[in-house]
């Protein structure tokens, strides 16, 4: 039986896809999120979001403000503090279905969801070029998005909400696949592991770009979904099976 990796926790309707086209399936997190120390901005409009980790740390931060606003109303404190009411009134800019999801449930409003950094980096540089942004990431970030935003002159200000720590485990077993879900993820198993004679499925196009430094055999999926990672995956392995 052809076994695969999910290098992140995987639901048991997730699990059940691999299962249920007849192959095994290990899984674990290979990194974990810190939450950071971070203030807000005081002006926040037009709002940048990399990953799901992003919109979860501003949502506690917005959270955690509120109240402390609250304890402090009509006090001249409450002058110098963020204005985060009506997140309604905030253009939502993001990567990923997933990303956009999680803001819409939480009633923001996206203005616009893009694929990968690239993508959305160039769809602001020409259409909001003259507004100013905040641009909310993890510690980790690539570079692509800041320096396309610096080199068409957009204004931003970066903030760096959490921070992503490798968590390396050593296999023994051999897999026939592995599952990746970002760059980290990637990092994290190289360092005690090797893609020898193994399949790689990549969520995007930045994932993919990690594991190309460690093998030439790699995929990616249709679209940045864990769903559609899984179904790649069983498709090249039935595939293999065919040959």
């Amino acid at each position: 039986m052809k076994s695969i990796l999910s290098t992140k926790r995987l639901t048991p309707s997730q699990k059940n896809l691999i299962l249920g086209a007849g192959f095994s399936v290990v899984e674990y997190d290979a990194i974990d999120i810190e939450f950071a120390d971070f203030k807000l901005p005081l002006r926040l409009e037009h709002l940048i979001f990399t990953s799901k980790n992003a919109v979860k740390a501003f949502l506690k931060k917005i959270r955690e403000t509120k109240a402390v606003n609250n304890s402090i109303r009509n006090t001249e404190m409450l002058l110098s503090a963020p204005d985060n009411s009506g997140v309604e009134n905030y253009k939502c800019f993001c990567i990923g279905p997933k990303t956009e999801t999680l803001l819409v449930n939480n009633g923001f409003e996206v203005i616009k969801s893009a694929l990968n950094a690239k993508e959305l980096a160039y769809f602001i540089t020409k259409k909001y070029n003259k507004e100013h942004f905040s641009f909310f990431c993890g510690a980790s970030r690539r570079a692509e998005l800041p320096q396309i935003l610096k080199e068409h002159s957009v204004s931003f200000e970066e903030i760096k909400m959490y921070n992503t720590l490798l968590k390396s485990m050593s296999f023994k077993q051999h897999f026939d696949a592995l599952l990746f879900f970002s760059p980290s993820g990637v990092q994290s198993f190289i360092a005690n592991n090797h893609l020898k004679n193994t399949l790689a499925v990549c969520i995007g196009s930045t994932t993919a770009a990690e594991a190309q430094k460690h093998t030439a055999n790699f995929t990616i999926a249709n679209d940045t979904t864990i769903e559609s990672v899984i179904a790649r995956a069983v498709k090249a392995l039935n595939k293999q099976t065919l040959d």
